[in-house]
């Protein structure tokens, strides 16, 4: 419980936010904590201590043990590294300093003065299991990772470029899709099921592998939460104008990212051997009390570094090396050679169906797809244009004209008869349809809950969209001949129109057509929620009564308190009347109408003290 003292206080000094870095580290729930003593046992409790431990490398568990064995006495961290290195040790001071940094940050050992001393309840949990620490320190690694010859690097790289290539695809399909209809996270995590088979199919992947590929994008920030759906981010949709070479370097550099600083420097130095067992190996090793976590995490490393193709059979490729020892724009440099090079020209069919010889400059790709639907992704990705992808070409901004040029500019082959009769008859028909805003002045109107309106001259189309079973969810009620009117706002009514094929187009108040854009791209930013670190962080000053003073009688009286529990000795310095400091060294029995009783154990006497007169309390064992 002394423990408990020391953390709370020193708890009361951190800001903002290293509370809220440490609160989220450590995983504390906020509920049952009500002041900083609350929060310092929930930090001492065993179980989270374990926790703690067992994501700590084996270098920084064995500082720990060292500094918690050394004469059981806050000691200097000099001591620290000679002790760690007589061990066997090969870190240097400025690496253990590192190491206590951390250690410190997470609320596991006490830094004070530059005295270093762990929490007795982080001593006791780890002697459970490390012992002396000697195992720690000395145990060697692993033996080295074999080396790859030049005949299989050669191998690896054709097999890791295909792969690297056809993930990129996969991330790109699916930042399209999830720009056009985002996807439902489930409460208990992982994604609604039809939500999953629609992106399975989108990616021509196995629904088992969906969540694989969510993981990479989310990792790689691709995409982004918002109301418990799953969009592009603005970093995904800027992501998809970049080329191959560097989308696939933005995939590998975030899987790099996640990567323990030592287990990349192993890689590093192991750049041409074989990352397979041996990197599993080493991560055990390095993580001694890692247990399921660590597992996950090793199956997680390997598997995307598998899907990304920076290793190939646990073998790294020329790229996945680059990665490791360079950085992601060498990687990248090395990936484009790896790749297959990107095409400016297609052919245009006379099925209106487009073939790209290869893959498609992103930049032109995208503008296909305002124009065209894709069929196949690969080495040769085939395109299909409909009069219902025209009108959504024509629905963002694109005319005739303009959708003509652009594909005389792409085309190898010129525009078959057939597409330009297609084009030309989708601009005649596009805004048969109209969709608008609907502003009501009289609220006692039949439509004043409406937000949006529909309206054709042509009663036969209207009377169709009206029993559309795939609009249902818009809830069009009519209000005239020619008008139906939905409660949801224009965009969403136009968009499930153009979706649903219609000859759609949207118009102001004055009846001009107007382009909307979808609602996509998302910030990178959490689904709207409480705060409730936040809402810890504010209770937790709070508690102290907005009292700037280590000695405020509010919060003298809650370390009494878990004192008197504890059966705790403090020393107390108690401000006498002339000026003068008097310590006493005392083990308080009850604290009530602002005065401390306790036993004076030195002079063997019960005394009695105000609490305003006390200028601070120490945990005896606290004091060198």
């Amino acid at each position: 419980m002394t423990d408990t003292l020391a953390l709370a206080a020193q708890l009361r000094e951190f800001d903002d936010a290293r509370l809220r870095a440490l609160i989220t580290e450590r995983g504390v729930t906020p509920a049952g904590i009500a002041d900083f003593f609350d929060l310092a046992e929930a930090l001492l409790e065993p179980a989270s201590i374990q926790t703690q431990l067992s994501r700590l490398d084996r270098h920084t568990l064995a500082t720990l043990v060292a500094a918690g064995g050394l004469a059981g006495r806050p000691t200097r961290i000099g001591d620290l590294v000679e002790w760690l290195q007589q061990h066997g040790s090969r870190l240097e001071h400025a690496a253990i300093a590192e190491r206590l940094a951390v250690a410190a940050s997470l609320a596991l050992v006490s830094d004070a003065d530059g005295l270093i001393s762990p929490y007795e309840a982080v001593t006791k949990q780890l002697a459970s299991w490390a012992g002396d620490g000697d195992d720690l320190v000395a145990s060697p690694p692993p033996a080295l990772l074999d080396v790859v010859a030049d005949l299989e690097a050669l191998t690896t790289d054709r097999l890791a470029a295909e792969r690297g290539f056809t993930v990129v695809a996969a991330m790109s399909e699916l930042t399209t899709e999830l720009t056009r209809e985002p996807a439902r996270e489930l409460a208990k995590g992982g994604l609604a099921l039809p939500d999953s088979k629609r992106l399975a199919t989108t990616m021509s992947v196995e629904l088992d592998e969906v969540p694989a590929l969510m993981a990479i994008a989310k990792r790689a920030e691709l995409v982004a939460r918002a109301d418990g759906r799953w969009s592009t981010s603005e970093t995904g949709d800027a992501w998809t104008r970049l080329s191959t070479a560097s989308r696939w370097a933005e995939l590998a550099e975030s899987w790099r990212r996640t990567l323990p600083r030592d287990v990349l420097e192993v890689l590093r130095e192991r750049q041409h051997s074989s990352w397979g067992d041996g990197l599993r190996a080493y991560v055990g090793w390095l993580y001694p009390a890692g247990g399921r976590w660590i597992d996950d995490r090793i199956v997680s490393y390997t598997r995307d570094a598998e899907l990304l193709g920076i290793t190939a059979g646990g073998v790294p490729s020329s790229a996945g090396a680059a990665l490791v020892s360079e950085g992601a724009d060498a990687a990248a440099a090395v990936a484009a050679g790896l790749f297959p090079p990107e095409v400016q020209k297609v052919y245009l069919q006379h099925d209106l169906s487009v073939v790209s010889p290869g893959p498609l400059e992103p930049a032109l790709d995208a503008r296909l797809r305002m124009l065209a639907d894709p069929e196949s992704r690969g080495l040769a990705a085939t395109y299909r244009i409909s009069a219902s992808s025209v009108n959504r070409a024509l629905a963002i901004g694109e005319t005739a004209a303009s959708i003509r040029e652009f594909l005389t500019e792409l085309s190898l082959t010129g525009i078959p008869q057939p597409l330009d009769y297609l084009i030309g008859e989708a601009a005649e028909r596009y805004g048969r349809v109209r969709v608008g805003r609907l502003v009501s002045t009289d609220p006692s109107a039949a439509d004043a809950w409406a937000q949006s309106y529909v309206r054709s001259d042509d009663g036969e189309l209207l009377r169709t969209i009206e029993v559309d079973q795939s609009l249902s969810s818009l809830s069009l009620r009519r209000t005239g001949v020619h008008r139906l009117v939905s409660r949801f706002e224009p965009d969403i009514v136009f968009w499930a129109l153009s979706d649903a094929r219609y000859p759609v187009a949207a118009e102001d108040h004055d009846g001009q057509t107007v382009s909307l854009a979808r609602r996509s791209a998302v910030r990178r930013v959490v689904a709207a929620s409480v705060d409730r670190t936040g809402t810890l962080i504010e209770r937790l000053r709070l508690a102290v009564q907005s009292s700037p003073e280590l000695t405020s009688e509010a919060w003298l009286a809650r370390q009494l308190d878990v004192a008197i529990r504890a059966k705790v000795e403090l020393v107390v310095s108690v401000l006498m009347p002339g000026g003068a400091t008097v310590e006493y060294l005392l083990e308080p029995t009850s604290v009530a109408g602002g005065r401390l009783r306790a036993r004076d154990r030195r002079a063997d006497i019960e005394r009695t003290l105000p609490l305003a007169s006390i200028s601070s309390i120490t945990p005896a064992g606290a004091r060198s």
